[in-house]
């Protein structure tokens, strides 16, 4: 089952199930985060939930995304109660993108190691017993819930980004119950979106290099994620025009951890598991647009395809001014 939440045109929130491009309306819930909390009270399956309060009121997705009323498939009225944050060479191949990323500008292997046993960790204990930890994964955190896009929106970049690179990754979908304990909604596709130059400069850049926008949705892919994910990457130029495009695989069968390494990893924190909070937690890529020299320009659009999750993900790249940051003493 594929989730949308959307605005009417009168700007009414609305949340529906997609398929064959017909969003039907959920009756009684206004909303995707007000869904999963009745699904939690009721301990109630969430496709249950949604199927059996879908009602006869329909939209055409496409319509709706033209007049770019599409909204990011899970979001909190309140931004600062949506962490996102992600993990990173989690991927085969991901360690081999990030040295080679690198090594364009004069590193060599032996220097750029840390990457490397990084990747290993994984491949060696990423994948533990059900119920037992693994290794743990590089972490990352990215911003609240202020920074999310929809599909449609721009991707905004401060004019002190070095680049703006799109990073094609699945995401996991959350709400920490009253209890404390994290429900997994489902997954998104997602446009995790880095500053590439910034973190060639030094890895410990990494950390400025992700507090960026992302894109996430259209859909969220309610249940388990399929072990094995096809999906395709591209630049489009300002005339619509691809110029550049890779297939990129994702799920476990792809991945040298766990979704549920990963995931305890992370909510493992007890900072994590506030009631009422919304979690989107980004898993990791392998294909990245800059390991091919490519510059993204503003005004050219990333789209993040997969068949699983329904309708792509597109975003243009935008710059926005920022002021000199200057603190005042009371």
């Amino acid at each position: 089952m594929l989730l949308v939440q959307f605005l009417t045109e009168s700007q009414e929130r609305r949340v529906g199930i997609l398929h064959d491009n017909i969003i039907r309306v959920v009756n009684g819930y206004a909303t995707t985060l007000d869904l999963a909390r009745a699904a939690i009270a009721t301990q109630a399956g969430l496709a249950q939930l949604a199927d059996t309060s879908a009602g006869l009121e329909t939209f055409n997705y496409e319509d709706v995304a033209r007049a770019g009323r599409i909204l990011p498939p899970l979001d909190h009225p309140d931004a600062a109660h949506c962490y996102v944050t992600g993990t990173g060479l989690t991927h085969l191949g991901s360690a081999d993108t990030r040295d080679a990323m690198h090594k364009k500008i004069g590193g060599d292997v032996e220097t750029l190691s840390d990457s490397m046993k990084m990747f290993r960790m994984g491949v060696e204990g990423g994948k533990p017993a059900p119920g037992t930890a693994g290794v743990q994964p590089e972490w990352f955190y990215k911003g609240d819930g202020s920074i999310v896009r929809a599909t449609g929106q721009d991707l905004e970049m401060p004019d002190f980004s070095l680049d703006g690179g799109e990073e094609p990754e699945i995401a996991g979908l959350y709400v920490i119950g009253d209890d404390g304990q994290p429900y997994r909604l489902g997954f998104a596709i997602g446009n995790e979106f880095s500053d590439h130059v910034t973190e060639r400069q030094n890895y410990l850049y990494l950390a400025h290099s992700k507090l960026r926008n992302c894109g996430l949705g259209p859909a969220l892919l309610v249940g388990e994620l399929p072990a094995h994910v096809e999906g395709v990457s591209r630049i489009l130029d300002k005339e619509g025009k691809v110029r550049w495009q890779k297939a990129f695989v994702s799920g476990e069968q792809n991945m040298s951890h766990t979704i549920g390494n990963l995931e305890y990893h992370h909510f493992k924190y007890g900072l994590f598991n506030r009631p009422g909070d919304v979690h989107i937690h980004f898993f990791g890529t392998a294909t990245l647009s800059v390991a091919d020299n490519i510059v993204v320009e503003a005004g050219e659009t990333f789209e993040v395809a997969s068949p699983a999750f329904g309708p792509a993900l597109r975003n243009k790249l935008a710059v926005h001014a920022t002021p000199f940051a200057k603190v005042k003493t009371l």
